[in-house]
């Protein structure tokens, strides 16, 4: 399997264009072009992940934390960026980054996972991005609108929160007139025609315009088929930070720990004050203090997240309980994303999980 046909696959889930401006995600090292022996899965790149990647024989390392961050000027192994990187490109192994695209996704995403672990119910973006969404109209011949609608429909427009195939039609007549050398679907050149059409709309991700234009294209039975695209201000309820959700039923804030210290395997959890019993939950992988407020106005009773500094906590006053467990234990499991959806697109390739524990935070208990 080519190196480009895996990146194209992992960038179908969690477009590039969704990651963060401070973020790297995508390849780091390595050849569109090369054939991949196997995949190694990790949280971060090091040179002990490396190492292990060359005694499995596994020629890519996927990860959630990119190994770059920022430009180099140098790679001269004067910090652990640059000895890790050249141990890479040195056994050839590539290097694949998915972070906050996978974080800014709602399926398949890292913080669905996060709430899969914990058991909630209802989930939903705790603070969807706006300005990525666009309405297309698009003005097809009675005749094919069934065709056209069900084509933009597989190729993911009409999604609006847990509710897909979502469009709007309305019944009108268009007209026009075909030039020289045209070959119109109906009417004749250089007479002016009308043909009874519907005006189709639906609403499109800025990421998914290209393969919706594609499905469009090869769907309208016209030469020049005529459609809108307009910007919206509206919150995409699939794309953004963070999670919130619900257990079953209410339980006892020490409960409710209990729960995370067996599904994180952590070894410290920061709390807060706040409610006794919880039933609502917000959650996001990583480091999450810039959604408190946010998980305070959607009336969550704990913040589960990660890398809180300690004035942070006071911004929680004792309306909503801050659980701070650990960078790497919030993040694990996004291994385990990796392998679900690898193992299901390309069943007979070797992907491995790593077993270097790369978490730089050690507990004394």
């Amino acid at each position: 399997m080519k190196l480009r046909d895996l990146s194209s696959y992992l960038e179908s889930i969690a477009p590039l264009s969704l990651q963060e401006s401070y973020d790297n995600s995508g390849l780091q090292y390595g050849h569109f072009d090369s054939e991949i022996t196997g995949v190694l899965l990790s949280l971060d790149v090091t040179e002990e992940v490396i190492e292990e990647a060359i005694a499995q024989k596994c020629n890519l390392i996927v990860s959630h934390h990119p190994l770059i961050f920022k430009g180099l000027k140098s790679i001269t192994g004067k910090n652990y960026v640059e000895k890790t990187l050249l141990k890479a490109i040195q056994n050839d192994i590539a290097l694949y980054a998915m972070h906050t695209n996978l974080d800014n996704v709602l399926h398949h995403g890292v913080n669905q996972k996060f709430a899969s672990k914990l058991g909630l119910q209802n989930t939903s973006i705790l603070q969807p991005i706006s300005g990525n969404l666009n309405k297309w109209v698009v003005y097809v011949p009675a005749s094919h609108l069934d065709l056209v609608r069900n084509s933009l429909f597989a190729a993911g427009a009409g999604h609006i929160g847990n509710y897909s195939e979502c469009s709007f039609q309305t019944e009108g007549t268009g007209t026009f007139l075909p030039g020289t050398g045209t070959q119109p679907y109906s009417g004749k050149e250089g007479i002016r025609s009308e043909e009874p059409e519907y005006r189709l709309e639906m609403l499109v991700p800025e990421y998914k315009k290209g393969s919706i234009l594609k499905a469009l294209l090869s769907s309208h039975p016209y030469e020049e088929p005529a459609y809108d695209i307009i910007p919206l201000h509206n919150s995409n309820q699939d794309t953004g930070a963070g999670l919130i959700g619900e257990l079953p039923e209410a339980i006892p804030f020490e409960d409710f720990l209990a729960v995370i210290k067996k599904n994180f395997n952590t070894g410290v959890i920061r709390y807060t004050n706040g409610p006794d019993l919880i039933r609502r939950i917000a959650v996001c992988g990583g480091s999450g203090s810039f959604l408190t407020r946010t998980a305070i106005s959607r009336r969550a009773d704990v913040f589960v997240s990660a890398d809180y500094k300690y004035h942070d906590f006071f911004d929680a006053e004792k309306k909503i309980r801050i659980c701070d467990i650990g960078h790497y234990e919030s993040e694990i499991s996004t291994l385990e994303i990796f392998y679900e959806k690898l193992t299901e697109k390309f069943p007979n390739f070797a992907v491995i999980f790593c077993k270097t524990n790369t978490n730089p935070v050690h507990y004394y208990t």
